[in-house]
């Protein structure tokens, strides 16, 4: 019965990664609230998506505004009453600055305070608010999913990666307290990146064939596996689209591509007195 499906709120969902996570969660039977700021773009998705086992119901909304998050919860309530899976997916890359950034990087100095508050706004408070409004219903439940997409390490120390790389490790670290927090509720708090240069609108023509480029639906496998039972009580991982092998078991191609929430794995906590 369509009241039992889980329901999903999957956020920059009318393209790029977005749409192929929201299209994957409702090809699987998964009501999906899909929200963007290109309410004619989600619209479009919607009219393809209706043969789905799971809804695919547009929700335009621009993270950047504060009162976004309460609206989309209740938007999300309002389909069955309840909210299993969070996917913390818009975001806003360099190209919008530059066209041409790879080749000619946006130097630290180079930003400014208008930039560095656009992309703090979506691409690292959006997540953490997002997930505030949401993780009280979760944990009332007894049950729930956030899953963030950050971005690789490496990006996050780049050359020329102030605004994107900055602003993903905020919403990175901000997952690995979440978890922390999560810990024995029944929700779970995880991260999942492509694992490198993927066919979006994010990434500009400059960056090369965009054949050659992962593709978006990278994505789908270790989502559809994290949203599972199985995967009902791993919480602060990281896991590679990219190093997920859907040749092996599921619990295998997690072991394989995941690792601890950055920066879990290296992080030494403060001495403290007493």
């Amino acid at each position: 019965m369509a009241e039992d499906r889980k329901t999903a709120i999957v956020t920059g969902a009318a393209s790029g990664i977005g749409h192929a996570m929201a299209i994957g969660l409702a090809a699987h039977g998964i009501d999906v609230l899909a929200v963007d700021r290109n309410a004619q773009a989600l619209e479009a998705v919607a009219a393809g998506a209706g043969s789905l086992p799971g809804r695919f119901i547009p929700y335009a909304a621009d993270l950047a505004q504060p009162d976004s998050f309460a609206a989309i919860t209740q938007a999300a309530l309002a389909i069955s009453g309840r909210i299993d899976v969070l996917v913390n997916n818009a975001g806003i890359g360099q190209a919008s600055i530059r066209a041409d950034q790879r080749r000619n990087p946006i130097r630290f100095w180079e930003t400014t305070p208008e930039q560095w508050a656009r992309f703090v706004a979506v691409n690292a408070t959006a997540p953490i608010m997002m997930t505030r409004a949401v993780v009280p219903h979760m944990l009332k439940a007894g049950r729930g999913r956030v899953i963030t997409v950050t971005t690789s390490l490496g990006t996050m120390v780049r050359e020329g990666y102030l605004l994107y790389g900055s602003s993903k490790a905020a919403a990175e670290s901000s997952m690995a307290v979440l978890a922390a927090d999560l810990q024995g509720t029944g929700v779970t708090a995880n991260v999942l990146v492509p694992g490198g240069v993927t066919n979006t609108g994010l990434v500009g023509d400059e960056a090369g064939d965009r054949a050659r480029m992962l593709q978006p639906d990278v994505m789908v496998p270790p989502l559809l596996w994290l949203v599972s039972d199985a995967a009902s009580t791993v919480n602060g991982r990281r896991f590679i689209a990219a190093d997920w092998d859907t040749t092996l078991p599921a619990d295998e191609a997690a072991a394989k591509a995941g690792a601890p929430v950055a920066w879990l794995g290296i992080a030494r906590m403060p001495i403290e007195p007493g």
